[in-house]
C-alpha cells in the first residue's frame, strides 16, 4: 500500500538521451567526431564565416579600387588639360585656391541668407 502513495522520479529528458546514448557506441563515436568537425568547417580559419567575411571585403576593396582609377583618370585628364592652357590655370587657381589679380575686388555672396 504505500508504493501507492511514492512518486516516480521522474528523469529528465536529456538525461535519459545522454544514458541512451551512452550505451550506444557508434553514436558516442560519432558524436564526439563530428560536433567538433562541423564547429571548425563552420567557424574554423579556413570555415564557411571566414569565406562569407573575405568575400564582402573583397567585394568592398573592389569598389575602393574602381573609385580610386576613376579618381585618378580625373586628375590626369584635369593635369594634361593645365599643361599649357593659361585660362584653364587660371580659373583654377580662381576657383580652388580663391587667388585674385591685382586691382580686383572679390564680393562673397552668402546663399544661405537669402
Amino acid at each position: 500500500m504505500d508504493s501507492l502513495f511514492y512518486r516516480k522520479e521522474k528523469r529528465s529528458r536529456s538525461k535519459a538521451f545522454l544514458k541512451r546514448l551512452l550505451k550506444k557506441k557508434r553514436a558516442m563515436l560519432s558524436l564526439i567526431i563530428g560536433v567538433p568537425l562541423v564547429l571548425y568547417l563552420l567557424f574554423g580559419s579556413h570555415g564557411i564565416v571566414q569565406r562569407v567575411k573575405l568575400e564582402n571585403q573583397k567585394v568592398e576593396l573592389e569598389v575602393k579600387i574602381r573609385e580610386a582609377e576613376a579618381e585618378t583618370k580625373r586628375l590626369r585628364a584635369e593635369s594634361k588639360a593645365l599643361d599649357g592652357d593659361l585660362e584653364a590655370i587660371e580659373k583654377v587657381a580662381r576657383e580652388k585656391h580663391g587667388m585674385i589679380r591685382d586691382g580686383e575686388t572679390v564680393y562673397k555672396v552668402d546663399r544661405n541668407k537669402r
